[in-house]
């Protein structure tokens, strides 16, 4: 039995607008919907259908935003992983399907922090940065797709000067600009979904792990202490579910670290980053970072390491910071913490149905603050009978590898081995 840990020693977890308290779950309860996880797929979900009236019930076995939701890198990018096989599925139309899709979260994020008054430290700004000549020709195509749609935010391609200019580093040879992508607080975005939700009539229970479903004409989610009878039932335990054999091998979790520096001096903020955009690499084993409300570097990567000690996490970004920016070298880091991020073999967002009344959401392969916004949105339509979105999900057959549970960690050893050698070509 998993007993429920409090939030990592994160950056966000110190500076929360507020840890709420939801009660564990006790007792047998009944709902419209059963949602089980309160990461950004589950309370997005559950906001959505309170929404439209929904009785709706989260049950979490940690807290509100425990996992990646609430540990992730802060950066909203456009975008769904897998997008290409997906608009490959539909046709014609499908490019300009998935390109509309892949931007559609981030509408509801800003929708949401203006509607419930989410402080959230949301920034537009964002750079796509390039480090071989292959990566300025995938940007360009990019750019194409921006005036192919006419893209609604400013955008524009950054020569090598411009975007050593822009970040104060030699390391990069060119980049994409662009307005519609930002950064934000992920886990006071989520406490404020999550306080949203519940100002609507949604119910949330915290420190419940699940440790059964029963199927039927309707199912109930089972806990140590109580239960929840639903019509229907939401699986958005994405990485952290352990719970449904199915969802087994079919889903990678990696492991994604970031560490915070103390808060820079402002004369250091105007050389790195002084309009304040988030910043991504486009390898597989990427590296990516942002200045926080606070103005401290917040720098994170991907290493084959399966523990949490902050110093441990520390020690391996500090060198790869310090090779972008080396003059942070005498700059003091205050935060390094981790978490598990769900990827798919083939990068495609997963979504099914395991009977007629229990679907689920996971696997958003590092794009999971956008798209868990519009996968809690095809929820609700797949609770209120509209399938249409869902199902160009569902027609993609997720690959599953025997044994994945088993091996997990092994096995994303060897992806990190492989990704490494891909990435240098």
């Amino acid at each position: 039995m998993t007993s429920s840990q409090p939030h990592t020693t994160s950056y966000y977890a110190a500076t929360a607008n507020q840890l709420a308290e939801y009660p564990c779950l006790e007792g047998d309860k009944s709902a419209d919907v059963c949602v089980v996880g309160a990461g950004f797929t589950g309370i997005s979900t559950a906001l959505h259908l309170a929404e439209r009236g929904y009785n709706v019930h989260v049950v979490e076995a940690n807290k509100v935003g425990w996992g990646a939701s609430g540990r992730n890198g802060g950066q909203m990018i456009g975008g769904i992983s897998g997008d290409s096989k997906m608009a490959d599925s539909l046709g014609d139309e499908g490019e300009r399907i998935m390109w509309d899709m892949g931007w559609a979260g981030h509408e509801i994020i800003r929708q949401r922090i203006k509607t419930y008054s989410i402080d959230c430290d949301l920034k537009s700004g964002y750079l796509d940065v390039a480090i071989k000549p292959r990566h300025m020709k995938d940007l360009e195509a990019y750019l194409n797709l921006f005036e192919k749609y006419k893209f609604p935010y400013s955008y524009k391609m950054l020569s090598k000067q411009e975007t050593q200019d822009t970040l104060g580093t030699k390391a990069y040879i060119g980049a994409l600009q662009n307005d519609g992508n930002g950064h934000l607080h992920p886990l006071n975005l989520c406490l404020g979904e999550a306080k949203a939700a519940v100002s609507l009539g949604a119910t949330i229970y915290e420190g419940s792990p699940v440790i059964d479903i029963k199927r039927g004409k309707k199912a109930t989610v089972v806990t140590e202490k109580g239960s929840v009878t639903a019509d229907f039932v939401v699986l958005a335990g994405n990485a952290y579910h352990f719970l449904e054999p199915k969802l087994r091998g079919i889903l990678f979790p990696v492991n994604s670290f970031i560490i915070g520096t103390e808060p820079l001096p402002e004369q250091m903020v105007n050389e790195i980053n002084p309009q304040d955009l988030a910043v991504c690499d486009p390898n597989y084993i990427l590296e990516y970072f942002r200045l926080s409300a606070d103005k401290r570097l917040l720098f994170g990567g991907r290493f084959t390491y399966f523990g949490s000690d902050p110093e441990v996490i520390k020690a391996n970004l500090r060198p790869r910071m310090l090779k972008i920016y080396p003059q942070l070298k005498n700059i003091k880091l205050d935060f390094g913490w981790g978490g598990t991020i769900g990827v798919t073999a083939n990068r495609v967002p997963q979504m099914g149905k395991l009977a007629p009344n229990i679907i689920y959401s996971q696997g958003y392969s590092g794009h999971g603050v956008n798209v868990t916004h519009v996968a809690g949105q095809i929820m609700a339509d797949t609770v209120g009978g509209t399938l249409e979105r869902f199902d160009i999900f569902a027609n993609i057959k997720p690959m599953r590898i025997p044994g994945q549970h088993l091996l997990r960690n092994q096995m994303v050893a060897l992806g990190m081995m492989y990704y490494k050698i891909v990435d240098r070509l």
